[in-house]
Parts: C-alpha cells; sequence; structure tokens
C-alpha cells in the first residue's frame, strides 16, 4: 500500500512532467523569458547604482555587495514565483469564476494541493540562474563561506512559504468577491521593494514591511543569514510566522469552502 506523501510525490511528478513537456513545445518563449529577465536584472542594477553614486552613501550598515546579495535573492525569488506561484494561484480566481473548481473538488487529492501545484512553468529558471549569480559574484567579493550559503536556505524557505502562503488566501477570497485580479497584483508590487535592504526605506515603512507585509523576511533576513550577521529571533520569527501563515492557509481554505457554491448548484 502506498504511503500518502508517496501518493503526493508520485502525484506531483506526474503533473509537473506533463506541465513541463507542454511548455516546451513553446521553447523560443524560453529565451524571450532570459531576455525580459536580463532587461529586468539590468534596470535593477542601475536602480541601486543610483543611491550608491552619490559620493560616500550607502544604506546603513549594507555596502554595494552586501545590496547586491539581497537584490540577488530578491531575482531568486522572483524566478521561483514565476516557475511555482504565478501559473498555479493566479487561476484560482479563474476556478472559481468559470465554476471548474467543482471538478478540482471532486478529485481524491487535496484541493489546496492541486490548486498550488498543478502546474510548474520553466519561464522563472532565467531569474533564477541570474539571481544565483549575482549572489555568487558579490559572495566572492565579501568571502561568503559555503556553510552561510546553506544557512541562508532555510530563511529563504520560510520567505518563500510566506510569500506563497499571503498570495494564497488572496486568492482564496475569491469564494466571496470572484474577480480579486489586482489584489494579487498589489501584493506583487509590495513585494516589490524587497529588492532592496530593508534599511533603505524610512522607519514607518520598515515597520510596515516587518509586521504588515512581511517583506523583510523574504529578502533581508536571508541576506543577513549569508552575510553571518542575522539575529536568531528574527530568524526564529521568520520561521514561526511561515509556520503560522502556512496554517492559516489550510484553515482559511476550509473555511472558505463553506461558502463556495458550485456551478452545478
Amino acid at each position: 500500500m502506498v504511503s500518502p506523501i508517496l501518493r503526493y510525490v508520485q502525484v506531483l511528478r506526474l503533473f509537473w512532467t506533463t506541465a513541463i513537456a507542454a511548455e516546451m513545445e513553446y521553447r523560443a518563449n524560453f529565451f524571450l523569458a532570459a531576455f525580459s529577465s536580463l532587461g529586468n536584472l539590468v534596470g535593477s542594477l542601475f536602480g541601486l547604482s543610483l543611491f550608491y553614486n552619490r559620493t560616500g552613501y550607502t544604506f546603513k550598515g549594507w555596502s554595494w555587495q552586501e545590496a547586491l546579495v539581497v537584490l540577488g535573492i530578491f531575482t531568486l525569488l522572483q524566478g521561483l514565483s514565476t516557475s511555482l506561484l504565478v501559473p498555479n494561484l493566479n487561476r484560482i480566481v479563474k476556478h472559481v469564476e468559470q465554476g471548474t473548481l467543482d471538478f478540482i473538488l471532486l478529485k481524491p487529492i487535496s484541493s489546496q494541493f492541486w490548486l498550488s501545484t498543478y502546474t510548474v512553468s520553466p519561464w522563472g529558471l532565467p531569474d533564477m540562474l541570474f539571481g544565483v549569480a549575482v549572489i555568487l559574484y558579490a559572495g566572492i567579493q565579501l568571502n561568503i563561506r559555503p556553510a552561510d550559503y546553506l544557512w541562508s536556505l532555510i530563511p529563504l524557505g520560510f520567505g518563500f512559504i510566506i510569500l506563497y502562503s499571503l498570495w494564497f488566501i488572496l486568492g482564496a477570497t475569491s469564494i466571496w468577491f470572484v474577480k480579486i485580479y489586482n489584489v494579487t497584483e498589489v501584493l506583487r508590487g509590495f513585494v516589490e521593494a524587497g529588492r532592496y535592504p530593508i534599511v533603505a526605506y524610512p522607519a514607518s515603512y520598515r515597520f510596515f514591511f516587518t509586521f504588515i507585509i512581511p517583506v523583510s523576511f523574504l529578502t533581508t533576513v536571508p541576506a543577513q543569514t549569508m552575510l553571518n550577521r542575522v539575529e536568531w529571533p528574527w530568524l526564529a520569527g521568520a520561521g514561526l510566522l511561515a509556520l503560522g501563515l502556512l496554517l492559516c492557509t489550510h484553515y482559511f481554505w476550509r473555511f472558505a469552502l463553506r461558502f463556495y457554491t458550485s456551478a452545478s448548484s
């Protein structure tokens, strides 16, 4: 008898192999995605350089190379979002609007798992590669140890879970409001603030991007961990926040389904 975890792994493998096979029919899109990602990275580097071109100016406590680490992590996270979150979570609204959520709810697996992992897009790969390249380039100049790279994967994972949870909860509200495409775009706009260290913003903004929309946990905390200067309470807070939000997605989705009216009813 196949264990539930192994069964979900097999389902996930089937989902992703099918999705990648379908996407690779349009291989020219990969080069367009790579060109677009390169353009975005160049624009981000140019924007960051405007702050550091001023004589003697830096983000408080962050050198140019350290700020590059934050930008690299942001670019990497952006690629992960493009591959895993955008093609899945943005479709929740469509499933509710078109009534196809009915068919998902009838399947013998978790509907949240299905909605969150059904497809994967390879078009986020260029952002991931460019992000890693920027991190390694800055890391060589900062003499970052391999162990520090590995440690930073922990808060980076927490950050991805936080982003997923916020995105899924917003998508789930479509059961009440149906058309909320702009809300998820607003979230993506807030996440853009993560391309710079959190100290780049005024105190009121830092409070907002830490305790309201936890952008600082997405990029700044992983960067601080990589630079071996994170405060452990912040790392523990990132883990607790990620776990708490992940649990919230489960219970909020179950709560939202109580108000779902199927297309056939």
